[in-house]
């Protein structure tokens, strides 16, 4: 069906801005970096501090959304439950709340004067403005993405292998070991990478709950916030660096292709104990049982 010229027009006008709304300031960003100015920024102690908490704080975060969101993925994936329209928006909230907002509500949950603050200051423990506190910011925005990309990737198993495993009497856990991750990698593996990315990009709600230390809370979009006021090279070189990572993990989830591991046949149900006055021969013969 061929399009009316206006139409197509419109088209073509609405791509252009589009792509120079996008596309316009990473090429202004990139066009400014010069190789050997940006590798001796990224030599310079600041700017590797910052890389290397970033890197550290984003993979840990990463590792515990893990943890604690594939069982809630997969409570997500099956079947319908009192409350779990209530737990998926809970799920999905961090991606619609302003970062800022975020780290007011840590600080007000795990500050000194927050809802468990007196509890952890029994424990000898101090959260907000620590290492620890850039780890629980970046996972409670990246959370969502690990979460409902898992749970999505759970929902498409086929159900047939299921049923196939529940024939020979797997249980509810072997089930999921064995048949239900490998046939979700790609889509574990792709929630984790996205999850990691939202992490090492977070901002608003590290500032306000872990501060902006060197050293200690500033990762790199910090450092990058810091050196716009009064270093515009070292801005930039951190600047580029997140923007190819950023690009890098988009181009692995467009082009790497992770084919789900076969599922391994669950083993077989023991053999039944032979009753009193069983006959070898008839049972061969499928007389007996």
């Amino acid at each position: 069906m061929r399009r009316p010229r206006g139409f197509t027009l419109a088209l073509a006008a609405a791509l252009a801005g589009l792509v120079a709304l996008l596309g316009l300031p990473l090429l202004s960003l990139l066009l400014r970096v010069r190789i050997p100015d940006l590798a001796a920024r990224l030599q310079q102690p600041a700017v590797l501090d910052a890389l290397r908490l970033s890197l550290v704080t984003s993979t840990l975060a990463t590792a515990l959304v893990v943890a604690l969101g594939l069982p809630v993925a997969y409570l997500l994936a099956g079947p319908s439950f009192r409350g779990k329209t209530a737990l998926e928006t809970l799920v999905q909230l961090p991606m619609v709340l302003p970062p800022t907002v975020a780290g007011f509500v840590l600080l007000l949950a795990f500050g000194r004067q927050g809802a468990l603050g007196p509890l952890l200051a029994k424990l000898g423990l101090t959260l907000p403005f620590t290492t620890a506190a850039v780890v629980v910011a970046q996972a409670f925005m990246s959370a969502p993405f690990f979460i409902s990309t898992a749970a999505a990737g759970l929902r498409e198993v086929e159900r047939r292998y299921l049923d196939a495993a529940a024939t020979l009497r797997a249980t509810p856990g072997r089930i999921f070991r064995r048949v239900m991750l490998p046939l979700a990698l790609p889509a574990l593996a792709a929630g984790a990478v996205m999850s990691w990315a939202r992490a090492l990009g977070e901002f608003g709600a590290t500032i306000t709950f872990a501060g902006n230390l060197p050293g200690v809370t500033q990762t790199m979009p910090l450092a990058v916030y810091l050196a716009l006021q009064s270093d515009l090279d070292a801005a930039l070189a951190l600047s580029v660096i997140l923007v190819l990572v950023s690009l890098g993990v988009l181009v692995l989830l467009r082009t790497a292709r992770l084919r789900p591991i076969a599922p391994p046949a669950p083993a077989p149900p023991p053999p039944a104990p032979p009753l009193p006055g069983d006959r070898p021969a008839l049972r061969a013969l499928g007389d007996a049982p």
